[in-house]
């Protein structure tokens, strides 16, 4: 099933030229990648979609829920970051966190626990009753995490969520994504700028640029999508690098290399064949030529690529397909529990 599905969607501010013009797209499960430059229109195409923007064309649904429709009942089941601060004035963390939670619709005692429960989970136990005003920026955007999860969303819209923290924030951020998704379930979209980030958390990527869908693909796909591989071997380099020959296998030389003192461990890298069924070829070779091979690896294909390939107009490793993971992610269990009582 398709978490978000957006048909035909074009929205407008005044008489400028329209934000997004047709999007239509799909986001399966998992982690959905959206990228594109400033301006592109994300934020936007997050608006619609949540149902907080409304005078647009063409329709949006979340889990078959409609944008403009169903908006009380979508609000139940998705959790939203926003790239700006989402803090309320004057309210520790853990009193905004459960106030948020009654907007929601939990009762008070309930939204106390999950304000406890989500605050851990993003790494703010030890600052529960401080001010969310003096958070530091890293601090804030677990806050927001912490605010999006606490109702317990099946499906998570974080807008530019790592933006202005340091290294190890953002890998600790990023780790909590990928928990969310791998080991609770969520279904999450995760729009950004951040090219490495969104690489290293994302199943799925879609690509806007001015307001227009440029490609979607899945992260996968860029695994041999390059045609080339990384060969790690033992024996007699010379003749197996004939043997490739033999079946029209390229090597590029500048990348063939023995490892330090040891005449018979070799790697090559890059071995292409354009015509595709290098690893058949790969495999036939060393066992032709006695050949130990320790790997044969697939060349990445590098997202930084992909994405300026579309912006300039090219296509991506399957433009057009619906954005989706490999397999779904299994069914979500609890968050895990605090660890001191609500209070």
């Amino acid at each position: 099933m398709a978490v978000v599905t957006v048909t035909g969607l074009t929205k407008a501010y005044g008489r400028r030229p329209p934000a997004l013009v047709d999007v239509s797209l799909e986001f399966r499960e998992g982690v959905t990648g959206l990228l594109g430059p400033n301006g592109a229109g994300k934020s936007t195409l997050l608006q619609c979609v949540l149902g907080l923007l409304r005078d647009f064309t063409g329709t949006a649904t979340v889990l078959g829920l409609d944008a403009r429709r169903d908006r009380l009942e979508l609000r139940r089941r998705v959790g939203y970051m926003p790239e700006a601060d989402a803090l309320l004035p004057r309210m520790s963390g853990v009193a905004s966190c459960r106030f948020l939670a009654q907007l929601s619709g939990l009762d008070r005692r309930e939204a106390l626990r999950r304000a406890h429960e989500c605050l851990h989970y993003v790494g703010l136990t030890e600052h529960l009753y401080k001010s969310a005003e003096e958070y530091s920026t890293g601090m804030r955007q677990r806050l927001k995490l912490a605010q999006a999860l606490v109702h317990d969303p099946d499906v998570l819209f974080l807008d530019e969520p790592v933006s202005g923290m340091d290294p190890q924030g953002r890998e600790d951020f990023l780790a909590l994504v990928r928990g969310l998704a791998r080991e609770h379930g969520k279904h999450v979209v995760w729009s950004s700028h951040m090219l490495p980030d969104v690489q290293r958390v994302a199943d799925g990527i879609l690509v806007l640029q001015a307001g227009r869908v440029r490609g979607s693909f899945r992260l996968e796909d860029l695994r041999g999508a390059t045609g080339r591989y990384d060969v790690e071997g033992e024996g007699d380099a010379a003749p197996f690098l004939e043997a490739l020959a033999r079946r029209g296998v390229q090597v590029e030389p500048e990348d063939a290399a023995h490892a330090v003192g040891d005449p018979t461990s070799f790697r090559f890298r890059r071995v292409v064949q354009p015509v595709g069924g290098a690893v058949g070829a790969v495999l036939e070779a060393a066992h032709a030529t006695s050949t130990t091979l320790r790997s044969v690896t697939p060349v990445v294909e590098r997202l930084e690529d992909v994405f300026h390939r579309l912006l300039d107009g090219g296509r991506s490793p399957t433009a057009g397909d619906a954005v989706s993971p490999a397999a779904s992610p299994p069914p979500p269990p609890p968050l895990p529990p605090p660890t001191e009582a609500a209070r």
